[in-house]
């Protein structure tokens, strides 16, 4: 499959699949039906992405997360309202766990970049423990854990204030534009801040 047909997949399954879905299954089962209803596309994708690679990666395991926390919602009585608010809770949680790892002697970012390099190679891990003990290389993963902290607690704070102020279906169709928007930039300033380590470590070395 070409990239720009992945990419457009992607949209569909993401941003006009749902809303159908809703558009559909709302007249019929009610809004919190809808709503789950809604949450299909994404998770049979997630369940295809899941098949095709062999692994589970942490976009699947936020969506099925997902999942399990509106099915939890439900049982206990939630509204429609909660429901909208269910991938949007757990970026939040994610979020607020980055910045409370940097009270800690290495935050969650250190972690996610050791085992990253240790995938790439057996001698990985080793690099990376190496590098901590170099300035910029802490001061650079302390800094990327703050912007990965900060924007994911600011993507649910965004989020929850549409949930409850703009109508479902409006909802449905401008909350992935907030999601991509804000993974676009936390991957754009990430990129910056790691040619920005780059240099400082060349420099240190």
């Amino acid at each position: 499959m070409s990239r720009r047909m992945s990419l457009l997949l992607e949209v569909a399954v993401n941003f006009l699949l749902p809303w159908l879905c809703y558009r559909y299954a709302a007249p019929q089962w009610g809004e919190t039906a809808g709503l789950l209803f809604s949450a299909l596309p994404p998770v049979l994708w997630s369940a295809w992405e899941l098949l095709r690679f062999r692994r589970l990666d942490a976009i699947s395991l936020l969506v099925l997360l997902g999942i399990a926390l509106s099915l939890l919602v439900m049982l206990l009585g939630g509204d429609a309202r909660m429901l909208l608010m269910r991938e949007s809770l757990l970026s939040g949680a994610v979020g607020a766990a980055f910045l409370l790892s940097l009270l800690f002697p290495r935050p969650i970012l250190f972690y996610l970049a050791r085992a990253t390099m240790q995938r790439e190679g057996e001698s990985g891990a080793a690099r990376c423990e190496r590098l901590w003990e170099q300035a910029p290389f802490r001061a650079g993963m302390r800094r990327l854990t703050v912007l990965w902290g900060a924007g994911l607690v600011l993507e649910t704070a965004l989020r929850a204030a549409m949930a409850w102020r703009l109508p479902v279906e409006r909802f449905l169709l401008l909350s992935p534009l907030v999601s991509y928007g804000m993974m676009a930039a936390l991957f754009g300033l990430t990129w910056l801040c790691r040619k920005r380590m780059g240099r400082a470590l060349a420099l240190a070395g």
